[in-house]
């Protein structure tokens, strides 16, 4: 006699909440300078700063908050999110189902002088990665205002991803 597994006795797949959630990963982007996308170390993913690229354009260009908003620098920052784990499933085969936890971000904000909101424009990050992994995906964090990044690009994050 075989059982069926109900829905709620499923593990959780990142591969079904991106669905669920109507994402769709893109192709991993290529470095921008002399460094590689991603080291592996043991257990650990080292997933090199990801920009908000889209289809090749940077979603956000400037300093938060004036000209960016703290809501467009949140999407850019689910963008940086997108493409580092584009990164990280081309480095587990294809999927993120071997992701056994999201380990730490590091989020980097060009921000205006006196602009101290770096947190919030890192939620669009962190609460993205809770909703794809669960409570894998709660992770430390750092969130930094600069005063330039790459490109121009408002955002840029860094990720370590424990895979098993």
């Amino acid at each position: 006699m075989t059982q069926s597994i109900s829905k709620q006795t499923q593990p959780h797949s990142p591969t079904r909440a991106l669905a669920s959630l109507g994402l769709v990963l893109p192709p991993p982007p290529k470095p921008v300078a002399s460094y590689v996308p991603c080291v592996r170390t043991g257990n650990l993913l080292i997933v090199s700063g990801q920009l908000p690229f889209r289809d090749g354009t940077l979603l956000a260009t400037g300093l938060v908050p004036d000209p960016v908003s703290v809501e467009c620098a949140q999407e850019a920052a689910r963008q940086c999110i997108l493409n580092g784990l584009a990164v990280v499933a081309g480095a587990c085969g294809g999927s993120l189902d071997g992701v056994a936890r999201i380990v730490r971000l590091g989020v980097f904000v060009a921000s205006c002088d006196g602009f101290t909101e770096q947190p919030k424009v890192a939620n669009g990050a962190s609460d993205l990665l809770q909703q794809i992994f669960g409570e894998s995906g709660r992770h430390a964090r750092a969130a930094v205002g600069t005063n330039a990044l790459p490109l121009g690009a408002s955002v840029e994050i860094e990720m370590m991803v424990e895979v098993r």
